[in-house]
């Protein structure tokens, strides 16, 4: 059974839908291949509506025509992340009393750029840096790579930013060199 075109006295089949109404519901009409491109050629969504109508469109088209939703929503996405976020950063720091040692101390830029070399939590105890530098120096040292001069770089960045630790803790707590 073949669908008629839905145009004004129109006897060609209507294989081609167009829309009935402007608010995207499914609702169409059947027309023929000459009657839908006449329809498209003066189609025109904001025809009837005023200015101030077309630019809200537009507006609220930016955003998927969704509300935004505040900061403090219990189902925004962000709040979602940065909360986990938070709860993994806390875990970091279950154990306080490793980091008592750090009442002492004021980092610069420098070693905070040298934990992230060492891929350590700022403020760790010296003898947890030691114990990671000496694992990282037994990974990179070129002996162990077949002397390739890639980790060969590598060890140098991880021995100057122990060296860069070394000289921050140095005199503030028993080291042990």
């Amino acid at each position: 059974m073949k669908t008629i075109c839905d145009w004004n006295n129109c006897s060609n089949p209507g294989e081609f839908k167009a829309p009935v109404e402007k608010d995207n519901s499914k609702k169409y009409r059947m027309l023929c291949l000459e009657h839908v491109r006449e329809f498209n050629k003066n189609w025109n969504y904001f025809s009837g509506m005023n200015d101030r109508q077309i630019i809200d469109f537009i507006k609220s088209d930016m955003i998927w025509h969704k509300p935004t939703q505040s900061f403090s929503s219990s189902d925004n996405f962000f709040k979602i992340l940065w909360n986990n976020a938070l709860k993994d950063d806390a875990q970091k720091f279950k154990n306080m009393e490793d980091f008592d040692h750090m009442k002492k101390f004021r980092f610069n830029s420098q070693d905070f750029q040298a934990f992230t070399i060492l891929d350590l939590p700022v403020g760790l105890e010296w003898k947890k840096i030691r114990e990671k530098f000496k694992k990282l120096v037994k990974k990179f040292h070129p002996d162990m790579n077949s002397g390739n001069k890639k980790f060969e770089e590598k060890l140098k960045i991880i021995t100057l930013a122990y060296t860069q630790l070394k000289n921050t803790y140095r005199g503030k707590i028993d080291t042990k060199y």
